[in-house]
């Protein structure tokens, strides 16, 4: 009776022992499987800012820029920048004379006598001999945001003071030689297109007058620019054919070689236009270092009372940058001595922050030039502008007194060229231009009652 029973649990048996091995089987597939696409699946970006990283972030550093500029950016659900109600402290509000506020930064330019950089083979010497130190794009309390954003990759070039034109810069001769023989083809075939426009518009009845026009001025262009190559190639040959100024081309040339092969995490290529607008976009990431221990202490006494990075958009300029920004920015000075230029001036950005959180920030930038740390000024472009004096202590009387003579002229072609010898009061107003130099000018004392001015009044609706 027993024995049929035991038939029927053999299969039963099997179809058990079957499961026993088909279950750890597919446990196993489908781990694997998991592991696979785990290891496959594109790590998830950080969320686009609405400034682009600058120039200096590496690219292995982009998504943690990104991530400090969404905390920048941040909404916090109230007015912001300049439609914000603040109070506006006294301090980063300009004095009578609005000349005294760039008189006092001179003044501190002129107690130190620091050389300016013209150009980006001058600033790579100052940092090579540590005259400059590094801002990081990235750091704990603060986020380079937009600095050196108008870098272009254009060819190095040496600035000329006397003139205001750019020499690029060729490691040798016979690739200046080439750059020449392009610039001379370019001019000819753009002579003649406009050749061919003005033929071709002389052929046209009356009744095509716009088409006529529209030739005619495409001609004109043509000519513009074939002109223009042709005194470029011109200046440049009176540089590189002259022994003495083609050896000073040949090593500023070699000074930003030699830098861009030891700077930092990464190396550049200069013959490169992408790297070449890194590599300047990093040169403008420096400051003095009494400037950048100022700056970095405003930012973490910001960022523990916040828990966000503060923005900075603006530190070191060179002269040639500052001129190249002067075209299309309002609030770069066309002075003789541009504060940016010394490397003791950067900028701070207000833009999205709220009114509480910019009149916390102002105090705190008033609170240090009170102690005679700082020279500041709340702009109107959302920047507060920020010039730290290298001894920690405002210039004397009698020496913003000579400034205010420097300050008074605005910057003039042939004041540009001035030698670099004499002293610093020689050389800024030599650049500026004669002029007549005050001697016993009292000092102005900023309006002391609390101003809320009518573009900084909320405009929500």
């Amino acid at each position: 009776m027993n024995e049929p029973r035991q038939d029927r649990q053999q299969p039963r048996k099997r179809q058990l022992a079957w499961w026993w091995l088909i279950v750890p089987a597919l446990l196993v597939a489908g781990l694997a499987v998991f592991h696979f696409h785990r290891r496959n699946v594109a790590p998830v970006a950080a969320p686009e800012s609405a400034a682009a990283p600058p120039p200096a972030v590496v690219p292995s550093e982009v998504d943690r820029w990104r991530e400090a500029a969404r905390l920048v950016e941040e909404d916090r659900g109230q007015p912001i920048g300049r439609a914000a109600p603040v109070q506006v402290p006294a301090e980063l509000r300009h004095y009578p004379d609005k000349k005294r506020f760039l008189a006092l930064q001179v003044a501190g330019w002129m107690e130190q006598d620091y050389p300016i950089p013209k150009d980006e083979a001058d600033l790579a010497q100052m940092i090579e001999r540590g005259e400059m130190v590094e801002v990081p794009a990235i750091g704990k309390d603060h986020i380079l945001y937009g600095v050196g954003a108008n870098a272009t990759g254009e060819p190095l070039a040496h600035y000329d003071r006397a003139t205001g034109r750019e020499i690029p810069l060729y490691s040798r001769y016979d690739l200046f030689e080439d750059a020449a023989a392009q610039w001379s083809a370019t001019a000819e075939a753009r002579k003649a297109d406009a050749a061919a426009a003005s033929a071709q518009a002389a052929k046209l009845p009356r009744a095509q007058a716009r088409k006529r026009r529209a030739l005619l001025a495409e001609g004109r262009r043509a000519r513009q620019e074939a002109a223009a190559l042709e005194k470029q190639r011109r200046e440049a040959a009176a540089w590189y054919d002259d022994p003495d100024r083609r050896r000073t081309l040949v090593a500023e040339r070699q000074t930003l070689d030699d830098l861009a092969q030891r700077l930092g995490k990464r190396r550049y290529d200069l013959d490169d236009a992408q790297d070449r607008r890194a590599f300047r976009g990093r040169l403008l990431s420096f400051l003095r270092p009494p400037a950048r221990d100022r700056l970095l202490d405003l930012a973490a006494r910001y960022h523990a009372r916040f828990a966000r990075p503060l923005p900075v958009t603006s530190l070191v300029r060179t002269e040639q940058y500052q001129r190249q920004l002067g075209e299309t920015n309002p609030n770069a000075t066309r002075i003789s001595i541009p504060p940016h230029t010394t490397g003791l001036a950067y900028d701070v950005y207000y833009h999205y922050m709220p009114g509480p959180e910019q009149d916390t920030l102002m105090e705190m930038v008033a609170e240090d030039e009170r102690a005679g740390r700082v020279e500041s000024l709340r702009e109107n472009r959302d920047h507060i502008h920020i010039f730290a004096f290298a001894d920690g202590r405002r210039p004397p009387e009698t020496l913003v007194a000579e400034a205010m003579g420097v300050v008074r002229r605005p910057r003039t072609a042939a004041g540009a060229g001035a030698s670099q010898t004499g002293g610093p009061l020689a050389r800024a107003a030599t650049r500026a231009g004669p002029t007549k130099v005050s001697s016993g000018r009292a000092a102005s004392r900023r309006k002391s009652a609390p101003v809320r001015r009518a573009r900084q009044r909320a405009r929500s609706k």
